[in-house]
């Protein structure tokens, strides 16, 4: 048995996990599964709720109804379900014996309240109990329900039991606990098995965490291949899991005729409480048990008559003193009664029984310990009974008779000596919970915002002596190295503004050729419009009108022309007919060359394509006169093919027929429209129609006739026609080629395409001015909005300024480079640019001098906030546009979105193709716009431009590759290929719950099959409207039309689907056959064997992602559906999938090399031609040619050479490389790109040190693209793969998000975590991009079916917010307003966020609270020396600022640096240095990149920690840092529970007696207006209401007074926001928390092992990069913001967000290498110089010593206004201490902060090296 759990285990440690947030990046809003006992485990595990002494039943209800309510607030859609063998899994660790049966009543009353009130209030949340997770019953209900994951507990505890400081606390025999953790761990992680087995991934209860809107946890991955070795048996550690005091045998007798009799005899009461009821038969059954008592059965009903009258508010009471012998009695007793009561809830008539007699289900609140031990305590005077009310004391009397007691207690017996009489002292908590006296706070812009709040102001306080220094920045946050003191200007030198030219112009030409390879929609390559300055005036209405011109209007202005007019016109007409008809000479002649060479071509399809392509190039007044007859032309090109199709006998073909029939016909329905249409024409084409039995199509009334430059090679008789019917054949075929035009019309604003109706209307607001957000999906046509947009700027003046904002970097490039290609303009001043390009990596252009700058949400954020833009810059920006716009629900940068979208100056753009509720998301942006005097208007548009045809992939069970097969032509789709499963969209509806998506579409295809499966199925009661007969529609149908149908079509499904007799789970069942029945071929060889060398079939395995990609590529080539972009969102797995594919096809080259006689031969040849090469020119062959006219061969003629030239070419081994990739042996489309091109792009890489298999893997058509890979390589990979020189390629989600590469098929290869609703509809959108594919494929590679359908049918997930007025934006609002002087711009946007009515998206009125929270910020930034009373930042103030990413780090820094920490630990770094650096850099692992450990299991830690270099568990923070964090987390709970107070009293006045989740009002009224209604008798000593803490809560002892932030914002009463994770304070482990950090960091920096991170630390290696580089960016950070504190002259002056971290500084040398040898020199990085390169080094080791005392003096003078530096000197201390430190001079204090520096330039320095090393 031990072996068996051993393996589970083991096996469970190694499962890769994920840190996710539950609800934006995974679940969304699909259901999933609470398991019951791992959610009880975790919320009784809370040492808050009083389980023992005074046991408090409703706080444990309320713990669980909180936790609930929390998944609910945010969107989630779940089940509770429980199993009974899990029944004692809720019992935490080290629970007393006597203690265990509370947990137990505990969950069976959860259970039972649950089951009862959730149907009333939140029927969509069901709970199930089942035996257990085998059960068959629990099997056909996860079938049923499509749920989508399960989240329960691991049963691991957050610190091992010799560690758990409860457990040193208490005496308990660890041995025993660790015996009892790992039966809980094996039973838990037995369910997880079993779930994952069936294909379930598990988010872990345990350690889940509450940010804002968003869900934090680790999410557990497996697959459903189970280890054999591991068998599912719950029953061997359930029944033995909790021996002893719970199953022990009462004898009790509990029956339901006894039940019925107390239900009869309480009914008389007049009462229906199931309490009642269940108190007096749990009594009743222990009638016989030694321990009842006459007192303690009236104590118990007397509590249970309390808990009914009394309010919840005045339950706080006291555990009153009893002695050990009567203490006893009284457990003993509660023990009984709690173990008796459970076991009558488990009796099969108990929900019966109280069902019938509709009892109220109050038994959440059954026992309250502490009310139960202090009643039966004052019993023995019998005062209490004196104090009841006539109503209670009745209805006591009338359950005591019940009960069959005689009440003793009113003889008033003695006084029971056992009981004090005094009540105790309240238990001491250790922080002090006095109101905090506010300190005085005054600034003009924040006083009449804050005017609403009451507060007491303190007079005056001391500032500490060490901090007592104005902040004031020393360079600006975005201008590089602009200094804002002009006395102290930088001057750049010469060499420094020639290197930082040349930098620039290596980036540009970087971006001319990245530009070079994007596309319009027509897919012509873009070239620039010069752009010029037309004022201030919008397009021309009239302009817009005039394209609306009617008829009548028309006819009018031709009626009033007179005769001479009319001859005048006839001369000028004849002298242009002149003119223009020698031009179409010349066109015509242009023609026939080209048409002759096209006639050549013997392959039809490159016929085709070439036709096709010459059209589409030619200057559109050439294309007026040919257009009919080049269109002609492919038409009769496309009949020659549908001929030889129809010849062949080979039924395979049939897909292509059809495909060259819809081709046909779509052409022909083009054909009306052409320019130069023929009377010839037109007959031949009718007559086409009429052979093939097209659809007619009508021809405008032609006069003209003219010869046709060609005999069309027709031979209509031998056509075969299409035997489908019209409507039928235009549905299953010429879907994808129908008219798209959906209210279209030309427009002057747009050159390039009519754009539909509501383009046009984005247009017009564009032009009011207006803000709008647009909903459409990929391919819709959003593109051209942003465009339109920068045009309109550009146009308005040469000063106005446009920003976009993505949010990835990658689309940042992309959208630089697309302005590049599409604008140019000239400007008066030099530094002028149309664009410019910021991310935190590199800057192209100057910011700050362009009309249109892209780049992300921080960089935009930073320039917003600058004070130096207030006065200039930000005042131009006149529109920002948000792409993306959904990024907004990320949980790491979305509230950077929302602060954005809050301080935005100007109308903005919001584009997304993914929202899930955007009315909502669009009522809260109307509400912030409005705010800032603009309005909103929403445009959505549902509809693709090209459909996507989805695909299930089941690879053979053998493949032969021997290359790649030839393409078909002609065929859109996968349909018919062996091993692809076609997937109909109703098919994926097999969960009806979820209902049909918004966003749910159907292709003209889909509608057919869908309207014949309804009407097979169809029924009297659910018949089909015949107008739904396709028949009934035009004879040549448009998208139009099937879009209309459609709509009906799906309203008719959606009304089946609400009704279970419908007809609807046949239609599902019948449109899934081929998704469902569809199995694997049995082999598949890529190329038939006559063209091909034999090669050995291998054996696939279906689940081997790997190895059954390239069978899946060469279908795709079959039928020419590449190119093609693979998404997997593990990095590695990416890797790999490319490294197999190259394998695979060099493998086979090479045995096509060794076997092929054809390719011996060529080699024989080859060898033939460079040994007579040899003969012809040895001298030539022998010496290499060199470049200047000295060294040209002698004797070698002009004519010579071009002789040798022509000859050369004339060769066919002449371009022949016998290294190269064979052909159909690799997926390149080498035409598309020029060799020297490729090898340049070779050369850079190789020299940027990228990975061979990566550089050769381009050769052979495969690119590979994720975040982790090379900037530059990145780049190559989308312009390759644009230009169609890459036609695979693999990529995690860096390619979903907007990314310009179309493509014919999206392939998802393989599951994983991130794969969601969200971001599969982002990805899949890259299909069928407008303007280059009609149809998009995508394909499910290693999916379940059971995922696709989920995919498929899931609604986008609801965009919710953030709280983004968190307490480092208020910092940085202060230093805009003081640093800029209080501009007006300053000013608008803090009004603006100040004003917002809401600030949630989905949240209430949180204004309120928003401005008491924003006052309390002010307060913490004032006592923590940030602030001055004036609002004037302080001290570390730009420190703080500049780390606002790692809030809430960045404030505990500030806390060590202020009392002096970093002080006293850097004094040794001279002699003491390693040791320094270490205690340095464990402090700041515990303060940045903070990771929770998920394991602390003992197995974990014998088997991986500690065979590991890696300690695992980050070490305790140094005592004296701790106690200072301690202390500032001490502070801040002062201060934040002041504001709780304050808001209460001003703002709250109903009670918080309702639970969170069902809204149970809970306890009387106490209002007096029932007579059984009463106060708490005094003779039980009520406590004080709590204000601030719930009243839930302090049922278990608890005050006013917290521990911990977290215990205050845990239990705050209701009606109060209080969000943690935006409170400035770091939970301190073991203080503050039980659960250890990761030392992933400190490990790292001791050993550099990447691998022992990813074993023991559980850190993926694809991740580790970017969190390297993120903790060096902070240590780069710290080091500027120190130098520019000290304002030391070589190191300060840098710009913040220029700064990187050591794995992007790495990069930039790489790129400053590279323009050396590039021809641009040696050009600066990006970087400041000095904190981050060379002048690092000697600054930290410079001397400190008394000779640059004067100097450092002078440095330290403080650039305040007398009036703020004379305030400073007068505040005084709130608590009237002092500090007892003692003087330091300005020159020891200087001493010290350079020791510091030097301290943290070295720690860089250390790990830097250690990173380089790494990637190197």
């Amino acid at each position: 048995m031990a072996s068996k759990s051993s393996r589970l285990l083991d096996w469970y440690g190694r499962l890769p996990a994920r840190r996710v947030d539950l609800v934006g990046d995974y679940a969304g809003q699909e259901l999933f599964i609470v398991e019951g006992d791992g959610l009880l485990l975790r919320c009784f595990d809370d040492p808050k709720i009083d389980f023992t002494d005074g046991f408090q039943l409703l706080h444990a209800v309320y713990a669980v109804e909180r936790f609930l309510q929390g998944l609910l607030q945010r969107k989630c859609v779940f089940h509770l379900v429980f199993f009974e063998t899990h029944k004692e899994l809720c019992i935490p660790r080290a629970t007393p014996l006597a203690s265990r049966n509370n947990y137990l009543l505990a969950r069976a009353i959860v259970v039972r309240h649950l089951q009862v009130h959730l149907p009333v209030s939140h029927p969509t949340i069901k709970i199930y109990t089942f035996s257990s997770v085998l059960d068959s019953v629990f099997q056909d209900y996860l079938k049923a329900s499509g749920a989508y994951f399960i989240m329960t507990h691991d049963g691991a505890n957050p610190s091992p039991p010799d560690q758990d400081p409860q457990l040193k606390r208490q005496e308990f025999n660890v041995e025993s606990i660790e015996r009892e953790e790992f039966r809980r761990r094996v039973m838990f992680r037995t369910t997880i098995f079993a779930m994952i087995d069936q294909g379930y991934n598990i988010a872990l209860i345990d350690g889940l965490e509450w940010m804002d809107t968003k869900i934090m946890t680790t999410v557990v991955e497996g697959t459903r291949k189970s280890d054999a070795a591991i068998t599912i048996d719950e029953t061997a550690y359930a029944s033995r899991f909790n021996d002893g005091e719970i199953g022990r045998d009462l004898g009790l007798h509990i029956s339901e005729d006894s039940a019925r009799w107390v239900l009869e005899e309480v009914s008389k009461l007049g009462t229906r409480s199931e309490r009642l009821l269940l108190t007096l038969v749990a009594l009743k059954a222990m009638e016989t048990q030694s321990v009842m008592d006459d007192r303690l059965v009236t104590a118990m009903l007397i509590q249970a008559l309390l808990i009914a009258h009394t309010s919840l508010s005045s339950r706080r009471l006291e555990m009153p003193a009893i002695d050990r012998s009567k203490r006893h009695e009284l457990d003993e007793f509660l023990a009984i009664f709690v173990h008796t009561s459970a076991r009558i809830l488990q009796q099969g008539f108990w929900n019966n029984l109280c069902t019938k007699a509709s009892l109220e289900c109050d038994i959440n609140d059954m026992i309250d310990g502490r009310l139960f031990v202090t009643v039966w305590s004052e019993l023995a005077n019998g005062s209490i009974l004196r104090m009841l009310s006539s109503g209670l004391e009745t209805k006591l009397q009338g359950l005591l008779d019940i009960a069959r007691t005689t009440s003793e207690t009113s003889k008033q017996p003695a006084l029971d000596e056992s009981v004090s009489k005094t009540p105790p002292a309240a238990q001491l908590s250790p922080y002090n919970s006095d109101r905090l006296t506010i300190l005085p706070f005054s600034h003009f812009v924040f006083d009449k915002h804050l005017q609403p709040i009451s507060i007491t102001v303190q007079a005056s306080r001391n500032m500490s002596g060490r901090s007592a220094k104005v902040f004031q920045e020393v360079s600006h946050w975005h201008n590089a190295k602009r200094r804002l003191d002009p006395k102290a200007a930088h001057v750049l030198s010469d060499r420094d503004k020639m290197r930082a030219m040349r930098r620039n112009q290596f980036f540009m030409a970087e971006m001319a050729s990245y530009a070079a390879s994007l596309t319009g929609v027509t897919g012509k390559i873009l070239e620039p419009e010069l752009i010029t300055v037309s004022g201030d005036a919008k397009p021309a209405k009239a302009a817009v009108e005039r394209t609306k011109e009617n008829s009548d209007t028309a006819k009018q202005r031709k009626g009033q022309a007179a005769k001479g007019a009319s001859n005048a016109k006839a001369i000028i007409a004849a002298n242009v007919a002149a003119k223009s008809g020698g031009v179409a000479d010349k066109a015509m002649a242009a023609w026939k060359t080209v048409r002759a060479n096209f006639d050549a071509e013997r392959s039809l399809q490159s016929r085709y394509r070439k036709t096709k392509a010459y059209l589409r190039d030619l200057p559109s007044d050439k294309r007026a006169i040919v257009q009919a007859e080049v269109e002609y032309y492919i038409i009769c090109t496309l009949l020659k093919m549908y001929r030889v199709l129809s010849k062949q006998t080979d039924d395979t073909n049939q897909h292509q027929i059809d495909g060259v029939t819809a081709l046909i016909f779509s052409a022909i329905r083009g054909l009306p429209v052409a320019k130069g249409l023929t009377m010839a024409i037109v007959s031949q084409v009718k007559s086409i129609i009429q052979a093939l039995r097209l659809p007619k199509v009508e021809f405008p009334a032609i006069e003209t006739d003219a010869k046709l430059s060609f005999e069309p090679d027709l031979r209509l008789s031998e056509i075969q026609t299409v035997a489908t019917a019209y409507h039928e054949f235009q549905l299953l075929h010429g879907g994808p080629y129908m008219d798209r035009n959906l209210d279209s019309m030309p427009d002057p604003r747009v050159k390039t395409f009519n754009p539909d109706g509501w383009q046009r209307k984005v247009l017009d607001e564009l032009d009011a001015d207006r803000s709008i957000f647009v909903v459409a999906p990929t391919s819709a046509g959003k593109t051209f909005i942003s465009f339109y947009a920068m045009e309109k700027v550009l146009r308005r003046n040469d000063d106005s300024i446009l920003v976009y904002v993505a949010p990835t970097k990658a689309l940042v490039n992309q959208i630089g480079a697309e302005v590049q290609a599409r604008f140019k303009k000239t400007y008066d001043h030099a530094g002028r640019s149309v664009w410019a390009i910021h991310t935190r990596d590199y800057r192209i252009n100057n910011p700050s001098g362009c009309q249109i700058l892209v780049t992300v949400p921080h960089i935009l954020q930073i320039m917003l906030l600058s004070p130096s833009n207030a006065k200039s810059w930000s005042r131009k920006v006149k529109c920002i546009i948000f792409d993306e716009i959904h990024s907004i629900g990320q949980a790491e940068d979305g509230v950077v979105w929302e602060q954005l979208l809050l301080l935005a100056p100007c109308p903005i753009i919001a584009l997304s193709a993914t929202v899930g509720n955007p009315e909502q998301f669009n009522s809260w942006l109307t509400s912030t716009q409005r705010s800032s005097g603009f309005d909103v208007t929403m445009i959505t548009h549902q509809h693709r431009y090209s459909d996507l045809r989805k695909f299930i992939y089941k690879p053979p069970r053998q493949f032969s590759f021997a290359g790649l097969p030839e393409p078909s032509f002609g065929t859109l789709g996968l349909d018919g290929l062996d091993g692809l499963a076609f997937v109909h969209p109703v098919a994926s509806l097999v969960n009806k719950s979820r209902g049909i998506p918004q966003d749910f579409s159907l292709e003209a295809r889909d509608c057919l099959t869908l309207w014949k499966c309804m009407c097979l199925h169809q029924t009297e009661a659910f018949p089909v409207d015949q107008n739904l007969n396709p028949d009934r529609m035009p004879q040549v149908l448009r998208k139009a039309d099937v879009i209309e149908w459609e709509k009906k079509l799906k309203a008719l499904l959606k009304s089946w689907m609400l009704q279970e007799e419908s007809p609807f789970d046949k239609i599902v069942e019948d449109l899934g056959k081929p998704m469902n029945d569809t199995g694997p071929p049995a082999h598949y060889t890529s190329r038939p064997e006559e063209n091909s060398v034999t090669t050995e079939a291998v054996t696939l395995e279906a689940d081997d992602l790997y190895c059954t990609t390239l069978p899946l590529l060469c279908r795709l080539q079959e039928r020419d559906a590449l190119p093609a972009i693979l998404f997997n969102y593990d990095r590695g797995k990416c890797e790999r999938i490319c490294q197999t594919i190259m394998k695979q096809l060099k493998d086979a080259e090479s045995n096509m090399k060794e076997s092929s006689p054809s390719w011996k031969t060529k080699i024989r040849g080859y060898e033939q031609y460079l040994a007579n090469k040899s003969k012809q020119n040895p001298k030539k062959m022998a010496v290499p040619k060199k470049k200047g006219k000295a060294n040209d061969e002698e004797g070698t003629s002009k004519a010579d050479k071009m002789q040798d030239a022509a000859s050369e070419e004339a060769n066919p081994y002449a371009n022949f490389n016998p290294d190269a990739p064979v052909e159909g042996f690799h997926f390149a489309n080498i035409a598309k790109a020029e060799a020297a091109e490729l090898a340049a792009i070779h050369k850079e890489l190789k020299r940027r040190g990228l990975e061979p298999w990566l550089m050769e893997s381009l050769t052979r058509g495969i690119g590979v693209h994720h975040a982790g890979m090379n900037r530059k390589y990145r780049q190559a990979v989308e312009m390759l793969f644009r230009k169609g020189f890459l036609r695979v390629v693999i990529a995690t989600g860096t390619l979903a998000l907007g990314i310009n590469m179309p493509c014919a098929t999206v392939i998802f290869s393989g599951d994983s975590v991130f794969l969601t609703a969200l971001n599969f509809r982002q990805a899949a959108g890259r299909a069928g991009r407008r303007g280059f594919d009609l149809l998009g494929n995508v394909v499910f590679q290693n999916l379940t079916t059971a995922k696709v359908c989920r995919l498929l049918s899931s609604r986008l997930p609801d965009m919710n917010g953030h709280f983004p007025v968190t307490t480092t934006l208020i910092l940085r609002l202060f230093s805009l307003l003081h640093e800029s002087g209080n501009t007006k711009y300053a000013v608008d946007a803090i009004n603006s966020l100040l004003s917002q009515p809401r600030l949630y998206l989905d949240g209430p009125a949180f204004k309120d609270q928003v401005l008491h929270h924003l006052r309390f910020s002010i307060e913490y930034l004032r006592r923590h020396d940030l602030l001055s009373a004036e609002g004037v930042p302080l001290n570390f103030a730009g420190l703080t600022s500049h780390l606002y990413y790692t809030e809430n780090s960045s404030f505990a820094l500030n806390a060590l640096l202020k009392e002096g920490y970093f002080h006293e630990l850097c004094s040794e770094i001279d002699t003491a240095e390693s040791r320094v650096l270490r205690n340095l850099m464990i402090v700041m692992a515990h303060l940045f990149g903070r990771r929770p450990c998920r394991h602390s299991d003992q197995e974990y830690i014998e088997n991986i920690v500690k065979r590991s270099p890696s300690i695992v568990f980050l070490p305790q923070l140094p005592a004296s840092a701790a106690q200072i964090l301690q202390e500032h987390n001490k502070q801040t709970l002062q201060i934040f529970t002041t504001y709780v107070r304050t808001f209460v009293d001003q703002h709250i006045d109903r009670p918080d007696n309702k639970l969170p989740l069902t809204g149970i009002s809970v306890g009387g009224s106490n209002n007096g207006n029932n007579d059984t209604d009463t106060t708490m008798p005094e003779s039980l000593h009520p406590l004080p209401p709590t204000l601030i803490r719930s009243p839930f809560v302090a049922l278990s002892g608890h005050t006013d007074t917290f521990s911990s932030i977290s215990d205050l914002c845990r239990t705050v009463r209701s009606g109060v926001f209080l969000e943690e994770n935006v409170i400035p304070h770091l939970d301190i482990y073991p203080h503050e928390t039980s659960t250890p950090l990761n030392a992933y960091l400190y490990d790292f920096y001791m050993h550099g092992d990447v691998d022992a991170l990813e074993a023991a630390n559980g850190v993926r290696k694809s991740d580790v990069w970017f969190l390297l580089n993120d903790f060096s960016l902070v240590l780069a950070t710290i080091q500027t913001s120190l130098a520019n504190f000290m304002k030391i002259p070589e190191a300060s002056g840098g710009d913040m967000e220029d700064l990187v971290g050591g794995g992007d500084e790495g990069i930039n040398k790489d790129d400053e290498a590279l323009m050396a040898d590039s021809g641009y020199g040696s050009a600066a990085s990006s970087v400041v110089d000095g904190p981050v390169s060379g002048s690092t080094t000697s600054l930290a080791n410079r001397s400190i010593g008394g000779t640059s005392k004067k100097k450092v003096e002078e440095s330290w003078e403080v650039a305040a206004d007398a009036d703020a530096q004379k305030e400073e000197e007068d505040e005084a201390w709130d608590d009237g201490s002092s500090e007892d430190e003692g003087p330091q001079t300005v020159a020891e204090m200087e001493q010290g902060f350079l020791r510091i520096y030097k301290c943290f330039g070295k720690l860089k320095r250390e790990f830097d090296e250690t990173f380089k090393a790494m990637l190197a």
